[in-house]
């Protein structure tokens, strides 16, 4: 189960910490999804999901205040549960000594942001959809192009970093050249990024390891892309028919996910770079609403329709 460290998103979100006493180190959060517990305030704890992170907004703050001390001690028991990993509080709301006392005994967390709490819950969901995304490794070089995220794939030594690199001199970005992980942050949408390890490195055979940031600058470098395109490349094969019009799309699959696939033949003399500009160019046209092979398709079909009347 993918998981992230409370530290990580304490240092993301620029949070305060109330209890400094509690060991953070082995405390995860596993869940993207976050909770504001205004019905558990009011003694409903019914479907409670206590290993979501709490979020304290005004309207809770205020409720909290008007409750009596024996009812807050009561309601502070069974909200700060063990399995807690934190409770945040929005707005620079400083919890009460009764719930900072509980929140230590137990071992829960007790955080604090000046951000209103649309905006910090916002930003939250949406960075751990990101970090707790599932996540895969495949094989590929993934490169921006004309800001469309393109992953090329093939088997090793076709040509993949050679046309990343060749891509990077015409003012394209790399992502990540070998290894690059996908993460679903939703189901129209993959994100590639780079291991820590290669990142911003590239492959040549017979040349070694060269760095794209070192040599070519920032701007040729990004962290991370959408995955709009795949592009395999494969050995040329005469007896193979391949597609010449694009009426149809193909799809690969990865996470669940279809992504639009082009099978690229590769012989000598084939500017590789070039063919992945106008692939993800014809892509970007596509999204936009104009697909070239269907107006040739068309234009046919008007002809044809023409002939016929002037046979008639």
């Amino acid at each position: 189960m993918a998981s992230i460290s409370l530290t990580k998103v304490i240092e993301k979100m620029k949070l305060d910490n109330f209890t400094p006493d509690i060991d953070l180190k082995l405390i995860k959060i596993i869940q993207t999804d976050i909770n504001r517990p205004a019905l558990q305030l009011a003694g409903y704890f019914e479907h409670f999901e206590a290993t979501r992170l709490q979020i304290i907004g005004f309207v809770e703050y205020s409720y909290m205040v008007s409750l009596s001390e024996d009812r807050k001690r009561e309601i502070y028991e069974e909200l700060l549960h063990t399995e807690c990993p934190g409770v945040v509080f929005c707005r620079e709301l400083k919890p009460d000594a009764m719930f900072l006392e509980t929140a230590v005994r137990k071992g829960v967390p007790v955080l604090g942001t000046k951000k209103s709490t649309s905006v910090f819950m916002a930003e939250i969901i949406r960075w751990l959809n990101v970090k707790l995304a599932p996540c895969i490794s495949v094989h590929g070089v993934l490169v921006d192009v004309f800001g469309e995220g393109v992953l090329i794939t093939g088997e090793s030594g076709i040509g993949k970093s050679e046309a990343a690199l060749e891509l990077i001199k015409r003012g394209h970005r790399l992502v990540t050249d070998d290894v690059v992980e996908l993460r679903r942050v939703s189901e129209d949408t993959l994100i590639g990024t780079a291991p820590d390890i290669t990142k911003h490195f590239i492959e040549l055979r017979g040349i070694g390891i060269i760095d794209v940031k070192t040599l070519f600058g920032v701007s040729c470098v990004r962290e991370t892309s959408n995955i709009d395109l795949v592009i395999k490349l494969e050995d040329w094969d005469k007896d193979k028919e391949y597609d010449r019009l694009g009426l149809e799309e193909e799809y690969t699959e990865y996470l669940g996910n279809k992504i639009v696939c082009h099978n690229i033949p590769i012989r000598p003399g084939r500017n590789l770079a070039i063919i992945c500009e106008a692939a993800a160019v014809n892509h970007r046209q596509k999204k936009m609403g104009y697909n070239a092979a269907q107006e040739l398709y068309n234009r046919v079909q008007k002809n044809l329709a023409q002939k016929r009347e002037d046979t008639e």
